[in-house]
């Protein structure tokens, strides 16, 4: 901290180190949902009606929030005077502090964990002089009656911090800064800002300037707030961080509010919002949270990509600060899996996808394996619940396969419902089982499948799943702790080349090689065109890349696969499946444009993975029958396999 406070807490002083810190989302959003006219004043409610501003602390902080703010917006007197509770200001702002201690202390006794209580200041209301006609002493004034209540005490009785918030001009914001620093001293402050579509403050001031001026009040972090929607707000922290030293805080809206039935509904989804969370970590923000629109749903996503991120990162400083020795290197590739070696060796590799059944009878999908093998084909890939769907595991389907049939499996691994604990215990376990061939993935997100509601992890994304599994080849855990033997995975990384953001793709490819992938299969390709511009960008880093295939079974199959799973589809493609005069000629259009796209592809890539819609493993065949000759028996499927592969893995 700053030499200015040589009373701050060490456990404030952990506050402002420049680690990320998660802050809660919007009160108002909260209680509104909960049955409250918009036309209340939201601030009695912690007189009134204390419980319920408590439950929407508690629910923040089960999402994860490390800072809550007081229901304490507008708890000044010029705001309060509308509803006639001018004389209730320290009332209503001490018992917004109490409220939020009460929960905090209610997650340490459950949780062993802590938050910070954050007092929140928003602006008067009015217009200040010249402008309007409050002066700027009454301003200054006012914000001094609420801010000595809310500190009252000093941290651990009143708040640990002060967050001046939603400010439109910076005139007003200074008077909010100046009666912190005469009324609170000790307490650090945070001012934020709102901007308009252009990243300017809503008084005109660019946000270099506010960022100048604000740092000049002697506050302890600067930032913004509210406004238009993380987009806009990522690009005035982004010019303010050009100018400033000072921590920044990032509270966006949930995107632009739409009139639904009468009501205010904000769009942006949790994702979103958590996919700007690592944006804003980026762009160096240290305190990231929401403001009208967030709810506890969205702050629990941002939990997970944050988490995501330092895991990411902490690995990555790992890899490159600390070689990693040990005493059980990896064998190479070649010799981990035959998977390994055909890539070792260049061949032309096949695999055919087989999803896991939605229940205990995997007959369908044995039997599938069993004709693929006979095919000639050199690997089984499983899916791990596609779609975000409820499925027999993926691990439990691959060692079934592995031991009816022989042949290797590619076993898809999600981070969507595993923590960095379970990641590490499930791959020790399917390498002692037998396994030798991991997909490395992200997940989709739970709001894709049958139970929207369903809570995601995302301890960390592919990028760090990477970096988990490549350090357990090395004998290591994600701490550097000794394992023992090394895991012998060999380690595959999804692509989608259609993607429209193509240069967040090739960038996020570019990482998962450097955490160490060895080879890349790609989304299911329909356009050439798309496959070669994808493998032109990442010449400078190539591995080994498999093509997915993918054999549309209709026309409206194909639809779905353009719109909704944003995969390329030429138009070219669509007619020919729209013109298709039956089911029956729908299928075989569908592998006739798979079998072409297979022939174009070929001498691009190192192998074709081929999916089975809807269990259809005859289609796969079909596609890839004049690539590979059908193998003689079984048995030399069996055969190609290590010994302790074949055998005793359960």
């Amino acid at each position: 901290m700053k030499q200015g406070f040589p009373e701050m807490t060490s456990r404030l002083e952990q506050l402002f180190s420049r680690r990320t810190v998660l802050c809660d989302g919007a009160m108002g959003t909260s209680l509104y949902a909960r049955g409250v006219f918009i036309n209340r004043c939201f601030d009695e409610l912690n007189l009134s009606q204390p419980e319920l501003v408590r439950g929407v602390h508690e629910d923040y902080l089960q999402a994860g929030a490390e800072i809550i703010e007081t229901n304490t917006f507008g708890a000044n007197a010029l705001r309060l005077q509308r509803y006639g509770l001018r004389d209730k200001v320290a009332e209503i702002n001490r018992a917004g502090v109490g409220i939020a201690r009460q929960a905090v202390r209610q997650l340490a006794d459950k949780q062993a964990g802590t938050a910070y209580v954050a007092g929140s200041v928003g602006p008067l209301g009015v217009h200040l002089e010249p402008l309007g006609k409050t002066g700027l002493d009454e301003a200054r004034d006012a914000f001094a009656e609420q801010i000595r209540a809310l500190t009252a005490g000093g941290p651990g009785v009143g708040v640990d911090l002060l967050i001046i918030e939603t400010m439109p001009a910076l005139n007003e914001a200074e008077q909010a800064a100046l009666a912190a620093r005469a009324v609170a001293p000790d307490i650090p402050v945070v001012v934020m800002v709102t901007v308009d579509e252009e990243a300017d403050c809503l008084d005109g001031a660019s946000p270099e300037t506010a960022a100048a001026r604000i740092e000049s009040w002697g506050v302890d972090a600067i930032g913004c707030n509210c406004s238009v929607g993380p987009a806009t707000v990522l690009t005035a922290i982004e010019r303010m961080a050009a100018v400033t030293t000072l921590p920044l805080m990032a509270m966006p809206n949930a995107g632009m509010p739409r009139s639904v039935d009468g009501r205010n509904i904000y769009l942006c989804s949790p994702e979103y919002m958590a996919s700007f969370a690592r944006k804003f970590t980026k762009a160096g923000v240290q305190f990231i949270g929401g403001c009208c629109g967030t709810t506890p749903q969205h702050i629990r996503a941002m939990k997970s990509a944050l988490r995501a991120t330092e895991a990411q990162a902490a690995a990555q400083r790992a890899s490159k600060k600390e070689p990693i020795v040990t005493e059980t290197p990896p064998a190479a590739i070649q010799e981990r899996s035959r998977l390994g070696r055909l890539v070792h060796e260049g061949a032309f590799i096949a695999m055919v996808e087989i999803v896991p059944p939605r229940g205990i009878d995997c007959s369908k999908e044995l039997q599938g394996a069993q004709e693929l093998v006979d095919l000639g084909i050199h690997a089984i890939n499983v899916p791990d619940s596609p779609r975000a769907s409820a499925r027999m595991s993926a691990q439990s389907l691959c060692i079934q396969i592995q031991q009816k049939t022989g042949i290797e499996t590619l076993l898809h691994y999600t981070c969507r419902d595993r923590n960095v604990l379970s990641i590490q215990s499930d791959l020790l376990g399917a390498s002692s089982i037998g396994l030798r061939n991991i997909l490395c993935l992200t997940g989709d997100p739970p709001k894709l499948g049958n139970y929207p509601d369903a809570t995601a992890v995302y301890d960390v994304d592919a990028i760090g799943l990477v970096n988990i599994v490549h350090r357990l080849n090395h004998g290591l855990d994600i701490g550097g702790n000794p394992i023992g033997a090394s895991t012998g995975f060999t380690i595959a990384v999804a692509a989608n080349p259609g993607v429209p953001d193509l240069d967040n793709e090739v960038r996020r490819f570019a990482w998962k090689v450097e955490a160490g992938a060895e080879y890349g299969v790609t989304q299911p390709v329909f356009d050439l065109c798309v496959l070669e511009a994808f493998l032109k960008r990442i010449e400078g880093f190539r591995i080994p890349i498999v093509a997915g295939i993918w054999p549309l079974t209709s026309l409206r199959n194909a639809e779905f696969m353009k719109n909704d799973l944003r995969v390329s589809v030429p138009d070219e493609i669509l007619l020919r499946m729209q013109r298709a005069s039956s089911p029956e000629a729908a299928r075989a259009e569908g592998i006739r444009i798979a079998q072409e796209m297979l022939a174009a592809a070929r001498s691009m890539v190192q192998g074709v993975q081929v999916s089975a819609p809807f269990g259809r493993y005859s289609a796969a065949a079909e596609v890839l029958a004049e690539v590979l000759p059908a193998r003689a028996t079984h048995g030399a499927a069996t055969a190609a396999l290590p010994e302790e592969t074949r055998v005793g893995q359960l």
